[in-house]
């Protein structure tokens, strides 16, 4: 799940600090509950990006369907990224590897 929120802090440093500039938005109550009526999504992964933004990465096992969003600290929520075919990996660090 570390590999998938450094993916989405990555796309948050690529896209920017979260703002209504040309991305869908709306207050984060209302997104999430349109990702898990719509789509089935639940949150998976999560982490603070830049300026106290919260990334947080949504996938649902039975659709495929996943979601990264950017919440701001006054609650406005905004869609980062979204797509198809998620898979959830469990991966194996070898003894002694840093990663």
């Amino acid at each position: 799940m570390k590999t998938i929120v450094m993916a989405a802090l990555a796309c948050l440093l690529v896209a920017g600090a979260a703002s209504a500039r040309g991305r869908p938005c709306a207050p984060r109550d209302t997104v999430l509950e349109r990702l898990g009526a719509k789509f089935g999504e639940a949150r998976r992964g999560m982490g603070l990006g830049a300026n106290n933004h919260v990334v947080e990465v949504f996938a649902s096992e039975e659709s495929g369907t996943w979601t990264i969003t950017v919440t701001s600290p006054t609650g406005l929520t905004c869609l980062v990224a979204s797509g198809r075919a998620w898979e959830a990996l469990q991966e194996v660090v070898p003894e002694g590897d840093p990663a």
